[in-house]
Parts: C-alpha cells; structure tokens; sequence
C-alpha cells in the first residue's frame, strides 16, 4: 500500500546530510516545518552545483520556483540524522520539475516535496527556455532522457 509520501520510480543520485540548528525546533520539539524549505532550497542548490559545475552561472540563466508542494510524513526531532535526496524527474521546454525528500538512515521518509522551476533570463528578468547545457547535464547526471 503506498501513500502521499511515497515516490514512485525515482531514483535519487544525489544526496546531502542536513544538520539541524536549536532555533530549527518548535515547541513540540519537532523540526519547524519551514526549516524543512530551507533545506530543500540548500538541496537543489547543490545539487545544481554537482550537474552543471562550472556551468552554473545564475547570474545569466538560472532558474526559479514557480510551484511548492510539501507532503509531512513523520516528525522530525533534534537528534535524528537526515539527509536530503533530489532528482529532477521531468524537463520540459521552460521548466523542470524536482522531486526530494527528508530521509532518516533507515529510509523512513520525514518529508517529500515536488518543486516545478521555470528557466529564468537574468538579464531580460523573463522566463526562458532550459538551455541545452543544461538539459545534456541534467540527462547525464540522472542517467536518462526528458
């Protein structure tokens, strides 16, 4: 039986370790869900850092977050080990669609989250399409097509 916080035939090749803050906790001694955000925002950067290497230049083309959706699995408490895992499962002609998740070593799912980005010209301050560096980076990096 799967539910909200299962993601069906991704496979992640990226991970990092997510180190929580005192501040990060809430009154319940969970993890503050928006400390959650931020460590998916951390997440996608390096994972972009990882794709494209010396390719990554935000300050010509980058991209930005257009759709959030956050599913919360289980609680998270300050002594837990986590990590965060991210794949980019779709590329389309002006945006990409990311899935991560919150992970303890035994693999329960704290988190999962889909984030859609569109490509974004800083210059002309406009969406524009996935460059082709891109797109042949993030293929090579996941391992298949779009």
């Amino acid at each position: 039986m799967s539910n909200r916080c299962d993601i069906p035939s991704v496979e992640f090749r990226h991970r990092i370790p997510l180190q929580m803050r005192f501040n990060d906790i809430d009154m319940l001694g969970h993890l503050n869900n928006s400390v959650y955000f931020t460590f998916m925002d951390m997440a996608k950067t390096r994972y972009f850092q990882a794709v494209l290497g010396d390719k990554l230049n935000f300050g010509r083309f980058g991209v930005v977050i257009v759709n959030v959706n956050c599913d919360f699995c289980s609680p998270t408490f300050y002594d837990d080990t986590i990590e965060c895992e991210t794949a980019v499962t779709r590329i389309g002609e002006k945006s990409l669609t990311i899935e991560q998740r919150v992970v303890a070593p035994s693999g329960e799912v704290k988190c999962r989250c889909t984030t859609v980005m569109s490509g974004f010209d800083a210059k002309t301050m406009t969406s524009a399409p996935i460059t082709p560096e891109w797109r042949e980076a993030i293929e090579a990096f996941e391992g298949h097509g779009f």
